[in-house]
Parts: structure tokens; C-alpha cells; sequence
């Protein structure tokens, strides 16, 4: 392991390094610095009460790193919450490496268990239409009250919905959307994805006009660089993924759907429509921002099984 320098930060300052990394150059999403923090403060507070000792990444070794996953299996983790937290201990040691504080990984070789494959949820064209109109429609019916009701609200909940669909965009990128990035003469969307990366994705005509609806109805539309989406009527400031799952949950159980879909799982439904409509694997990949193909691939097995299914129930020599 290489020496530490006087200019060098002690070992105990490691992880505010990596954390500041992940904020300033990495601009990782909030929830993944919230994961990260989480996976190593809980390592950090497990070697505490195991060794007795403060944690000195620099002398981990493999052996740590297996007990610290045996304790986590005892505790009875799903697979996945495993592997989060070792991939954020397998980050954080490779920004150490990067930046010369160690010279190999104790993490890297530690067997985890393999992940459940899991195919992803996603709704029916029949069920996202009706999910796509719920705003509208509890709007109509809040009118029928004698109580006095803000269109405003619901008329954004709809472009929302409908810029999600239409895009296929991650909450926390629906989210951060400023009004200047839509080109509406060429019906583009300029999208800031994970890691600085930007994309340019179509977006519908019916997108485009619940947005233009949406604003018509505000004081005053926002400039371009402000969000496209706002919390409140006198609020301008960026609508919260928080919000945005509530309100969701809330159009989810008037249409009669399950209330604990997340909005990724209208992404999951404009990737599965797309490839079932006929979209070619490598154009969905690069509308969706993933960065390998194999992310991608796993949309496809939703349609395989799909078919199968279709091919059991209706073949007579299935």
C-alpha cells in the first residue's frame, strides 16, 4: 500500500472524499449517494462492534469483507440489498485505487450470491391509457363538487405522466427537465442522464401539448431555464420525485392498479410497447440512456414470455 504523504488526507477522511466525488464530478443521483453513504457508515459501524478498533480501509482485507457478508446473510437481506451494499464498497475502493490511497481491492473477489433474475413490471397499453387519463378524470369529478378546485394541479399531473410515457425518462431526469430543453418544432427532449451524460429523445405530440396546457394555465410559463414541472402554483421551484410517487399512487388506485408501481415502471412500459411495437433493441437503448445493451436486453424477454404464453394458450400442439 503506498504511503501517505503529509498533504494526503488521513484514512478516517477517505470516504467524505469519495462521497464529495460522487456529488461534484461523478454527479451520481441523490439516492444513489444516499445508498453509498448508508452501505459504508453500516460496514463502518460493524467493524466498530466486531473489532472493537476505528476502520483503516487502507489494512481490509478480503476476510473482513467475507464476515461482513456473512453477517448480512444472518440478517436475511434479499439478494439485491446485498449487492447494493458491496457495490458500494466495490466503488468506493475503486476511487481509492484511482486516486492512489490503495493499490488493489479486498471487495473485488468476495463471491456474493447471485441475483434473482426478475423480469420487470409494466402496465398494459389499456391499463396506461386509463393511468393517463386518471388525472383529467378526478379533475372532473372534484368540479362536481360544490368545493372550489385548482385545474392546475392535475393538468400538470397529466403532462407529467404523459413526458414519462412518451419519453421513457428516469423520475429523477423528469424531474430536473428545463423548459428550454424542449424543441417542440422538432419534438425533442434534451435529457441530462446518470453520469452527465445527455441524449436527445423524441416526445409526442400529445406530450407536448398536455406541457403547453399545463402552462397556459400558470401565471405565468416559465422561462427556459426554469423546470418544466413545478411543485406548486406559487412555487417555482422543481417538482420532487417524492411528490411525483405520491401523486402517482394516487391516479394508480382510481384506475383500480396497484398502488405500489413506481414511475419506473412507466419507463418499464414504454420500453416493453416500444420493442413489442416493432423498435429496433439499439434505438431503445440509446432513447433510454443505458449504457450497455445488455440493461436493455432484459425488455425483451418480458415480450419473449409473453409470446410463449400466447403460443401455449392458443396452439393445439403446444
Amino acid at each position: 500500500m503506498p504511503e501517505l504523504t503529509e498533504t494526503r488526507e488521513p484514512p478516517s477522511d477517505w470516504p467524505e472524499q469519495f462521497f464529495r466525488f460522487l456529488s461534484n464530478e461523478k454527479d451520481a443521483s441523490v439516492y444513489t449517494q444516499r445508498n453509498y453513504r448508508q452501505a459504508l457508515n453500516e460496514f463502518t459501524k460493524w467493524h466498530r462492534e466486531t473489532h472493537e478498533s476505528p476502520v483503516r480501509w487502507g489494512e481490509l482485507e478480503r476476510n473482513d469483507f467475507r464476515l461482513f457478508l456473512r453477517k448480512l446473510g444472518r440478517r436475511e437481506l434479499s439478494q439485491a440489498a446485498i449487492r447494493l451494499r458491496f457495490s458500494a464498497l466495490n466503488s468506493f475502493y475503486k476511487f481509492l485505487m484511482r486516486r492512489g490511497l490503495v493499490e488493489s481491492s479486498p471487495v473485488k473477489d468476495v463471491t456474493l450470491p447471485k441475483p434473482a433474475k426478475r423480469l420487470p413490471q409494466f402496465l398494459t397499453i389499456d391499463q396506461m391509457t386509463a393511468l393517463l387519463d386518471a388525472p383529467l378524470q378526478e379533475l372532473s369529478a372534484k368540479r362536481g363538487t360544490k368545493k372550489k378546485v385548482s385545474e392546475v394541479p392535475y393538468l400538470r399531473d397529466r403532462a407529467i405522466l404523459e413526458t414519462i410515457y412518451s419519453c421513457g425518462l428516469r423520475i429523477g431526469e423528469m424531474c430536473e427537465m428545463l423548459a428550454g430543453e424542449i424543441e417542440p418544432d422538432e419534438h425533442v427532449v434534451n435529457v441530462h442522464g446518470k453520469g452527465k451524460k445527455e441524449r436527445q429523445v423524441p416526445i409526442g405530440r400529445v406530450a407536448v401539448g398536455a406541457i403547453h396546457q399545463y402552462w397556459e394555465r400558470l401565471a405565468k410559463p416559465p422561462a427556459v431555464d426554469e423546470p418544466v414541472f413545478f411543485a406548486t402554483e406559487k412555487e417555482r421551484k422543481k417538482i420532487s420525485p417524492r411528490l411525483v410517487q405520491l401523486r402517482l399512487k394516487k391516479y394508480l388506485t382510481a384506475c383500480g392498479l396497484d398502488p405500489t408501481l413506481t414511475p419506473h415502471k412507466l419507463r418499464h412500459s414504454y420500453a416493453t410497447h416500444m420493442l413489442d411495437a416493432g423498435a429496433d433493441l439499439r434505438s431503445v437503448q440509446e432513447m433510454l440512456g443505458h449504457a450497455n445493451l445488455t440493461s436493455t436486453q432484459v425488455y425483451t424477454h418480458v415480450t419473449t414470455e409473453r409470446i410463449k404464453r400466447a403460443y401455449d394458450e392458443a396452439h393445439p400442439r403446444a
